[in-house]
């Protein structure tokens, strides 16, 4: 066999995949259905945005109320159909932007516009269908402290690895039925009032397939407000899936880039890489990191998991490291360190 043909395995299995959308597309259009934005919590800075959704062909669902719009939860989440490269309408701050979506559908467009700092509103259509509102936070340009947190097993419960019970909690479960890593929802909240305006990112290997059962279960659990950086779904040209390291990696650089002022608490799990992630950041860019938190899973949970990862000694770092089983810990820890302000 020559070297390049799992390459080119790979590349075939990805053309699948775009045939089958697009076949799947033309199938719903005959239909008459017609595809809608789904715009995600996104973020910006001093003259600019960065606008993050998904245009999709969602399957038909019943409102439960009159005037409410269905939603789309587990299995619905992943039948919906991604519109490749459609022309997307943005609206923000009085200015309307066209931007094309890419081959699966996903929105992330940076924009020019003059927003106050806080939570502000955007819109978008395509092909002239209803709007679509969500909201994105613009950092203030003095911001100095934010919070980066990964979520499965570090904000809820997912034993994500396990491929079983992944695709139970994807496809199947309701987010009534995902349980909040204990003190985590506590912790976040008081990271999250250390400074107005402070950046929340909720940054994770999820599909963005997942997102509106994510801010659910995010707002239900009283999670801080923050933006979510997801990932698509699916073969690459040259992967089998998606690298949930170099995702993680990746948008923590370009954090880093855009808030070169932010120092970031990046809080995460031992049941993946995050450890490893963290510590390869913090190596690139020491100026950009406040301190590193991990929760340690529970046996039930590492065993769910498929075990821990190693978490490295860095007691001799300059950075803090902590560790401990849950949010409370994790607080205790952080207040010890100076990077937690204790309660009244």
């Amino acid at each position: 066999m020559s070297p390049k043909a799992p390459r080119d395995r790979i590349l075939w299995i990805a053309r699948i995949e775009r045939r089958v959308h697009a076949w799947r597309e033309r199938r719903a259009r005959r239909r008459g259905r017609k595809p809608t934005v789904l715009l995600f919590p996104g973020y910006g800075g001093d003259g600019w945005v960065r606008v993050l959704g998904r245009v999709l062909i969602v399957p038909p669902v019943k409102s439960t109320k009159p005037g409410e719009r269905a939603r789309v939860r587990g299995w619905r989440a992943f039948a919906s159909i991604p519109v490749g490269y459609a022309t997307v309408r943005i609206t923000i701050g009085g200015r309307t932007h066209e931007v094309a979506a890419d081959g699966g559908g996903v929105i992330d467009a940076r924009l020019e516009a003059d927003l106050l700092p806080g939570w502000q509103k955007v819109e978008a259509s395509v092909e002239g269908s209803e709007s679509s509102e969500s909201v994105l936070q613009v950092i203030a340009p003095g911001a100095r402290h934010g919070v980066v947190s990964d979520v499965d097993d570090t904000v809820m419960v997912t034993a994500l690895p396990r491929p079983l019970l992944a695709a139970w909690n994807s496809f199947v479960r309701d987010e009534h039925a995902r349980q909040p890593v204990p003190g985590m929802a506590v912790l976040l909240g008081r990271l999250a009032r250390r400074e107005p305006g402070a950046p929340m990112l909720y940054l994770s290997t999820g599909a963005w397939n997942v997102a509106p059962t994510l801010t659910r279960f995010l707002s239900r659990h009283l999670y801080p407000a923050g933006s979510l950086l997801l990932t698509d779904w699916g073969p690459t040209h040259d992967r089998w899936f998606r690298s949930g390291s170099e995702h993680k990696l990746t948008n923590l650089r370009r954090l880093a880039s855009e808030f070169p002022d932010v120092k970031w608490l990046l809080v995460g799990d031992d049941g993946q890489h995050d450890d490893a992630i963290y510590t390869q950041f913090t190596s690139e860019h020491p100026e950009s990191v406040a301190g590193v938190a991990i929760r340690r899973l529970s046996p039930a949970e590492a065993v769910l998991a498929g075990g821990r990862t190693a978490v490295n000694d860095h007691s001799g770092a300059d950075i803090p490291w902590v560790t401990a089983d849950d949010g409370a810990g994790l607080a205790e820890r952080l207040e010890h360190v100076g990077l937690l302000p204790p309660e009244n």
